[in-house]
């Protein structure tokens, strides 16, 4: 039988104030779908994008990409998930600020039992974007001194933890003093607050003139040059975000200085297998329950007040993970 779930919907592009909270109807799943009653769901950066437009989606949308609930009903071809089952997921699509959703099942995640729901619904996008970058874009080793812009964000303190544990140096970038101490606490060794410094001068002082192997670049327009101006030769920029704006066009000749590499890498490419999902989210599970990474949730709040999160991130108001509640 269908089912009503209270969720929070955009009907068009803009601000905070164009969310919605409305009723929708959901039918029983198809074949291969979930319904999933949700219990904590994790809010993240593409959210503000989906919701400004700019990554155009299909409107009406339900935002939301990640979270953590129960399975109340399966379809057809439920690759071995059961009702009753905790689950979470991190890729699948938008969907997710709602009491319940629909989901393809290859997109869900058995929770192990030592795993709390919310830690989850925050970990589960921005975790597994760390593991990607750390371990396969480029594969962190132990020597290496990286650079890790928005160090205090949500993926950034796990990236910073994961880098750390790999055996890196880790070089970081926060927009306060206050963020600063929290990145210094999760894996930095170097802290930099911009724009008081120039952090493409401080890398080189740090490296000693060599420049580092990867950037991760979750910051885009504001941070991108400076970032290509802090790679050793051969060095990878990973643009994996865009918070201060998109990048402008550039000539490819740009990389030529250093034969550097720049690519744009998704989630949602690295995991689009499902037995690599299983295992970036093993390998996830694994480094939270070792206490290596640590997750943390510093500001959660209701479901219905999602556009008071969506105003505090946005001014930069918030450390870590932001968890809604349903």
């Amino acid at each position: 039988m269908p089912v009503r779930s209270w969720a929070v919907r955009v009907h068009e592009h803009g601000g905070p104030e164009k969310m919605v909270w409305e009723q929708v109807e959901l039918p029983d799943p198809g074949p291969g779908q979930a319904l999933v009653r949700q219990t904590a769901i994790g809010f993240n950066f593409i959210d503000i994008y989906h919701r400004t437009g700019l990554y155009p989606q299909s409107l009406p949308i339900t935002l939301g990409t990640e979270g953590a609930g129960v399975i109340e009903a399966v379809g057809k071809g439920a690759l071995g998930l059961k009702v009753g089952q905790r689950v979470a997921y991190g890729t699948g699509g938008p969907g997710a600020y709602a009491e319940r959703r629909l989901i393809g099942v290859q997109h869900l995640v058995p929770l192990p039992k030592d795993i709390p729901d919310a830690i989850a619904a925050a970990a589960m996008l921005k975790g597994m974007t760390a593991e990607y970058l750390v371990r396969r874009t480029h594969k962190v080793k132990r020597g290496d001194t990286i650079l890790v812009h928005a160090a205090a964000g949500g993926v950034g303190l796990i990236l910073c933890q994961w880098a750390r544990h790999l055996g890196a140096t880790v070089i970081g970038t926060v927009s306060t003093d206050e963020k600063a101490m929290l990145a210094k606490k999760h894996g930095c060794k170097h802290v930099l607050v911009v724009p008081r410094e120039d952090f493409a001068a401080r890398v080189r002082e740090i490296t000693k003139g060599k420049g580092v192997p990867v950037v991760y670049d979750s910051v885009g327009k504001d941070t991108f040059d400076k970032s290509l101006d802090s790679l050793a030769p051969l060095g990878v920029l990973a643009l994996f975000g865009q918070s201060s704006g998109t990048v402008p066009p550039i000539s490819p000749g740009i990389l030529a200085k250093g034969s550097t590499y720049l690519t744009r890498p998704t989630l949602f490419v690295y995991n689009a297998a499902r037995e690599n999902l299983l295992a970036s989210s093993r390998a996830l599970f694994a480094v939270i329950r070792s206490g290596a990474v640590k997750i943390r949730v510093n500001h959660t709040y209701p479901l219905k007040e999602a556009a008071r999160a969506h105003e505090d991130v946005a001014a930069r108001r918030t450390t870590g993970s932001v968890v809604l509640t349903p």
